[in-house]
């Protein structure tokens, strides 16, 4: 494998549908991914997996059932396994998520949103 820079600007350009995370790198396992948010997700959770998202351009609010974490542009929060939750941007949002090559985008719950395999681009 050819070792390069990526940029994450031109990646996220390249990714034009919302809630749609496409595989940018990997690494230990893990999967680097970029999305774009705009509007509700669906209430769901990761039996096994801890999913962190990096804000790189925007902001949004991660809902969770008891609070509201407002993650704004340059910051990042983890959402422990096993915790539902669910993110909301009110205008478009540029994520980089990490987590395990087996999370599915969806978590514990099959929706019209859900991808059984993620694009690499």
């Amino acid at each position: 494998m050819e070792i390069q820079s990526i940029n994450i600007a031109e990646k996220l350009s390249l990714n034009n549908d919302y809630w749609v995370p496409r595989v940018i790198g990997g690494l230990n396992g893990q999967y680097v991914k970029v999305v774009k948010f705009k509007g509700e997700y669906d209430w769901h959770h990761h039996d096994n997996e801890d999913e962190m998202f990096l804000v790189v351009k925007g902001r949004f609010r991660l809902e969770l059932r008891d609070k509201l974490i407002n993650v704004e542009e340059g910051e990042f929060v983890i959402v422990p396994r096993g915790v539902e939750h669910r993110p909301v941007a009110d205008e478009e949002v540029h994520v980089v998520l990490f987590e395990p090559a087996t999370t599915l985008n969806t978590g514990n719950v099959r929706t019209d949103r859900t991808l059984e395999e993620l694009e690499r681009i």
